[in-house]
Formats: C-alpha cells, structure tokens, sequence
C-alpha cells in the first residue's frame, strides 16, 4: 500500500464538496496496486484486526458502530459485507437489507423503520440500502412529490447528527461501479442459471433510468457528507479492491475510537478453580 495516503483521506467526500462521479473512478487502485491474487492475505490481515478490534468494542459496551453501504443493482453490498465482515463475531454485529417499505412502515414517518435497526452499545450495525433510498428511489422513480423528497436531506443530517451526539461512530460508502460493470454483472447472473435467482427483470427499468440514478447520488451524497457521518466513494469494478478499500477504512475508524478491554474490579490471582 502507498504510505502517502490512507484510503481514509482518498476516498472520503470531504463536507460541503460538490459530488461529480466523472472525477471518482470506479477502477482506481492507487492504494493497493497489485494483482488481485496478491490481495487475499492482505485482506486476511485486514480482516484479523477488524475481528480484534471488534471484540474489544462488544467487551467495553461503551460505542456503537453504524456503517451504511449503498450502491447501483449488481454493485457489490452483499459481497463486500460478507468478505469485509466474515471473521467478525456474529453476536456483535447486524446486517440489516433495507427493501421496499411494508405497508405497516408506510403508515410511519420513513425514518421510523431505520431507526429500530440502528445500534446498541458494543454493537456494529450495518445496512445493506439505508434511509437514503426514501430520497434516491422516491426521487428517481417519483414515488412522491418534490415537496416530500426534498426536506428529507435535513432530515437525515439532523437524524445522523443525534446518532453521533448520542455515542454511534457512522460510516457511510457508496461503491461506485460503472455502467459498463454493471453490464456485464448482469450479463453474467443472465448467462449462469445458478444465479438466475438474484437476476430481477425489473432492475433493467432501474439501469435504463442511470443517468437520472447518478445525479440524485451525487446530490445526496454532496449534501449529507458532513464531519459526524462522511461518505466514501469507493471504486468498485474490482470487487478485491473495494473490499481492502472498505476494510481498512473501518479498521482505522474503529482505532480512533481509542478502545480498551474493560478493567476488573477483582484480582485473577485470588481465584482458584477446583
């Protein structure tokens, strides 16, 4: 990895930036420029601190972890939640895909069925889609008005703000594939039948409309990427890539947090076990 910069300070928006996604690649590889058969034990190294840093954070019950994963159909939530967190303990942490809301969730504000899945003390939770879909798809597919959608940018930074002053570390990524990627993803779970099942017709409606899905993306992530809750824009067309990129930033966040086993209020030595 270059040791002139962290994925940290390259990939995150910095607040009040305006978003184009033509100056963010979706196949840099700047940090970690290898072959991909040369990134599995660096992962596997990356993915031993997070399980260490993670145990630490479930003992000391004192933050919360949220991360918020978002991405094009085909952009790789599934896969980089399952290889990022695969050493984590599964007691600790919550993956949580955010769909179509229920008919019980629509009879609620829409942040009233984020806000139960967010995390406990000691806990990471992560969101495979968020709340921000309540703006990208009600925004793109006109699922309501101008006037609906729009305050909703306050809405979440105010909401992700007392989420913050109340103890939760957020972490926000959009993996960022291009049109072609997501053709040819496509093409692939088309061609193979044992992947049939994760081809949905209807996700050709939401690529033809890639333009219009792009401008949104980078009008929400230009106005919510603030101090308390950063975005990342991470290159995903090489998924080995995305994963190193998406697990060293969480490794270095959760070293910030400074944490530490909790003390013991009695002495081991005194304890004998029959």
């Amino acid at each position: 990895m270059s040791s002139e910069q962290t994925a940290t300070e390259r990939y995150q928006v910095k607040p009040g930036s305006k978003v184009k996604m033509a100056d963010w690649s979706t196949r840099d590889k700047k940090l970690y420029d290898m072959p991909k058969e040369d990134s599995w034990d660096l992962l596997h190294g990356l993915r031993r601190e997070l399980q260490a840093l993670q145990k630490m954070l479930y003992a000391q019950g004192k933050h919360k972890v949220l991360i918020v994963i978002q991405a094009m159909d085909t952009g790789g939530k599934d896969g980089c939640i399952r290889h990022v967190f695969s050493n984590v303990d599964p007691q600790g942490i919550t993956v949580t895909p955010f769909k179509a809301p229920s008919s019980e969730e629509r009879a609620h504000d829409y942040l009233w069925r984020i806000h139960e899945h967010t995390p406990a003390n000691g806990h990471i939770a992560v969101f495979n889609r968020s709340h921000y879909e309540d703006i990208i798809a009600v925004r793109v597919k006109k699922l309501a008005p101008e006037e609906v959608w729009k305050k909703r940018y306050e809405h979440i930074v105010n909401f992700e703000k007392m989420l913050t002053d109340e103890g939760t570390l957020i972490l926000k990524f959009y993996l960022n594939i291009s049109n072609e990627e997501q053709r040819e993803r496509l093409q692939a779970r088309l061609d193979d039948p044992a992947k049939h099942w994760k081809f949905n017709p209807d996700d050709l409606k939401d690529r033809a409309r890639w333009g219009e899905f792009m401008d949104v993306y980078e009008e929400v992530i230009s106005k919510t990427s603030s101090e308390h809750a950063p975005w990342f824009m991470i290159p995903a067309d090489r998924k080995w890539y995305r994963n190193l990129v998406v697990a060293e930033i969480v490794r270095d966040a959760l070293k910030r947090l400074d944490m530490e086993y909790p003390e013991i209020s009695w002495d081991p030595e005194t304890v004998q076990i029959d």
